[in-house]
């Protein structure tokens, strides 16, 4: 299926189902969907991401990943976003209203908030601010690591704030700051700017660097015995109940063993670490255990496998955020 025909398919599903949800105010499309070409082939490994705009009084609960009209929707949900100057400074909400998003707008504001963010999107303040917004959020996860909380939650504070330095680089590129391919995307954003020297220094700050393809692929076997023993559960009241299921499994599973035979093996790590951490913590909230020992050791092998260990690891990563920067500001 073209990319064009699975935004369709998504404008459908708004019209016919999305449209009908509590405190609807529009639609919008985000993500790789967004961004790829019209003409491109969706990737089976792929979804395509709507968010609901929702009023003020609305509590609209996260739906998730699922199957329609052959597309696999992933569907959030988030407020009406504010003024054209506070999405411009947003590199997540500029990253979609830049561009034709609108799915549904029974205001018009969607519409009028994407034509002034579109004209102004490439003006280098507006670019230097969501760097800096991206910088933030860095410093907001490595700060925010927790000894206390569940190793999950531990994990992702370091894992977050290391990988966010990458969309620093693909804002500051003008590219899709894209979740699970993010590694995949910097290199090709340094390698044409002929600093791939940086981008090992980035998969150094994460401790794979120097992963082997054959140490990752056995991760990722690893992974497919606890991502099959979490995806046969049903955790409605965990938010990636669905991100860690069956119809899940292409882009979880699939899409980074397409990575290891793409030669990214590196740069799948991010990622494999992520579904691991989700699919504990989806086990973990039925009720469940077991499966820690395989995460334990993918994060021994980045170095991260303690508090302690992360704590340096997030210290080298502040540290390295000036560089980070300067490299920023020399790509936009």
């Amino acid at each position: 299926m073209l990319i064009e025909q699975a935004r369709q398919v998504a404008r459908q599903w708004v019209r016919e189902e999305g449209s009908a949800l509590p405190g609807f105010g529009g639609a919008v499309l985000t993500g790789s969907a967004l961004w790829a070409d019209p003409g491109d082939e969706l990737a089976p490994t792929s979804d395509v991401d709507v968010m609901i705009v929702t009023n003020a009084e609305a509590d609209l609960p996260h739906i998730g990943k699922f199957r329609y009209e052959g597309v696999l929707l992933e569907v959030g949900s988030m407020a009406a976003p504010g003024s054209s100057h506070e999405v411009l400074s947003d590199y997540h909400l500029a990253g979609s209203f830049h561009l034709p998003c609108v799915l549904a707008d029974p205001s018009g504001r969607l519409g009028e908030l994407q034509r002034v963010v579109a004209r102004d999107f490439a003006a280098r303040p507006w670019i230097l601010a969501r760097c800096t917004n991206a910088m933030d959020r860095v410093r907001g996860w490595i700060n925010g690591m927790d000894e206390s909380a569940p190793l999950p939650e531990q994990v992702n504070a370091w894992l977050f704030g290391t990988g966010v330095t990458t969309h620093v680089l693909l804002v500051a590129g003008l590219r899709n700051p894209t979740v699970r391919r993010r590694y995949a995307a910097v290199r090709g954003l340094l390698a044409e700017h002929g600093r791939l020297d940086f981008h090992e220094g980035l998969l150094d700050l994460l401790g794979c660097a120097d992963l082997g393809a054959a140490r990752v692929a056995h991760h990722l076997a690893e992974l497919e015995k606890v991502f099959d023993a979490a995806a046969a559960l049903r955790v409605p009241s965990y938010r990636f109940d669905s991100d860690v299921s069956a119809v899940a499994r292409p882009a979880a599973i699939d899409g980074t063993r397409e990575l290891i035979a793409a030669g990214l093996h590196r740069e799948a790590v991010f990622w494999l670490v992520v579904t691991y951490v989700r699919c504990l913590a989806k086990r973990a909230a039925a009720g469940e255990s077991g499966y820690e020992d395989g995460l334990r050791a993918l994060l021994a092998d980045l170095g991260a496998e303690t508090f302690a260990d992360r704590r340096r690891r997030g210290d080298r990563v502040l540290a390295a955020l000036p560089g980070l920067w300067q490299t920023a500001t020399g790509l936009c």
